[in-house]
């Protein structure tokens, strides 16, 4: 009688260990998938999002840096490296205007995106980014782009910029 107890709460034991063991492993990994999903940001490359201007600086007499508040202080643009957004605003004559631009911040800088623009005199975009107040919202849509970059793709590549081409080679 003695050793049928025995076994049955030897039973037990193991049945007990073998749920520690599962609960332990699934935990883990649900950690491990948890912290290693990458944001998926709060660009939609379908649809145009707003995201409120909180901050202008103005660079030189036709250079501004405009930074934009994104939904919570941890989200992230989610603008991969060689991708642009594009921007919707309206011109001096209040028609609709589209124009791809390239952020200088990137997903390491968290709860908000900066673009710095250069305003043209007669340029249509310009007059949209000179007209904007912090407070104003910007029309964003993306990532737009064909090159997509890979850590690892390539062993080296060389890159040429000039004008409005050094936004993308700083990012």
């Amino acid at each position: 009688m003695m050793d049928l107890e025995f076994l049955q709460s030897m039973d037990v034991q193991i049945l007990a260990g073998v749920a520690v063991a599962v609960l332990a492993v699934v935990v883990t990994a649900a950690a491990f998938l948890f912290s290693s999903k990458k944001s998926k940001g709060c660009l939609d490359p379908e649809n145009f999002k707003e995201f409120k201007l909180v901050k202008r600086q103005q660079l030189s007499h036709n250079v501004a840096k405009f930074t934009f508040e994104l939904p919570t202080p941890t989200s992230v643009l989610g603008l991969p490296i060689g991708q642009h957004i594009s921007c919707r605003g309206n011109d001096s004559q209040g028609e609709e205007v589209i124009k791809p631009y390239t952020p200088t911040t990137l997903d390491s800088d968290v709860g908000y995106f900066e673009l710095v623009i250069k305003m043209y005199p007669q340029g249509r975009m310009s007059h949209h980014f000179r007209e904007m107040r912090v407070g104003d919202s910007l029309a964003v849509k993306g990532p737009k782009g064909r090159f997509k970059y890979q850590p690892g793709q390539v062993r080296a590549f060389g890159m040429i910029a000039g004008g409005s081409g050094i936004t993308p080679m700083f990012q």
